[in-house]
């Protein structure tokens, strides 16, 4: 295979947030390809990476759809396997964007796992993820000392988010955007909600920053929300 495939994190939203690596191979890559969730939405990791891409960059925004259809899901992940094999194969360097960081929580780790197959040259850069900028945003530090800090998607199994809390002092819950009041009561139960903060689209133009969870009324959390908590006091 004569072209290469970077797997490019852009971070959480701010187009600053970007590493020089990231920036710079933006810079001379031939084609991008912008992930997005169905044939109407925008790709928000595009959005970021623009500022640092050529005028005469080529853009592909593949479909990655988010449903339970085994069948349409494989489908779509072959279609867009042999998109990108077809640009390799012309020595292309085609980079996939992501948000915040490629090997968390991200879609490119499922092409990983597929263009590996093809001894494709592959390259991961990584980024800022949206729980390290929502910290930093907030004033919230993550963890200190022997905290142990769980990072947690609040769509997981309801036992097995019972007990990730139980054990934990400090936590990252990702993808809080369904069935909030039952989650804040949970985290109500394991002492985890006078100490925490939602960030949603941190660094993004819209973002917004809510320091009272308990006001369960007033969250409006959106898919890119986070909540950061922690069990104990930071003591500033």
């Amino acid at each position: 295979m004569k072209g290469t495939f970077y797997g490019i994190g852009v971070g959480p939203g701010d187009p600053e947030l970007i590493t020089l690596k990231a920036a710079n191979l933006l810079k001379d890559i031939d084609v991008v390809i912008a992930p997005r969730t169905g044939n109407k939405a925008n790709s928000t990791a595009l959005h970021i990476a623009r500022p640092h891409l050529r005028h005469d960059t080529e853009i592909l925004e593949l479909t990655f759809p988010m449903v339970d259809d085994s069948d349409e899901l494989n489908s779509a992940w072959e279609n867009n396997k042999k998109t990108i094999l077809s640009l390799l194969k012309q020595g292309k360097r085609v980079a996939f964007l992501t948000l915040g960081d490629p090997m968390l929580y991200s879609t490119y780790i499922y092409m990983l796992r597929l263009l590996a197959k093809h001894r494709v040259n592959m390259q991961t850069i990584p980024g800022i993820t949206s729980f390290c900028a929502a910290a930093s945003r907030a004033g919230f530090p993550l963890a200190e000392g022997d905290d142990i800090l769980t990072i947690i998607p609040a769509t997981c199994d309801r036992d097995k988010l019972s007990q990730a809390l139980a054990v934990s002092d400090n936590v990252v819950l990702m993808k809080v955007s369904r069935n909030t009041p039952e989650l804040i009561k949970l985290m109500q139960s394991k002492g985890l909600s006078e100490h925490a903060v939602m960030v949603s689209k941190c660094g993004h133009p819209d973002e917004s920053i809510h320091y009272n969870i308990n006001e369960v009324s007033d969250l409006k959390p959106v898919y890119l929300s986070t909540i950061l908590a922690r069990k104990h006091p930071t003591g500033m």
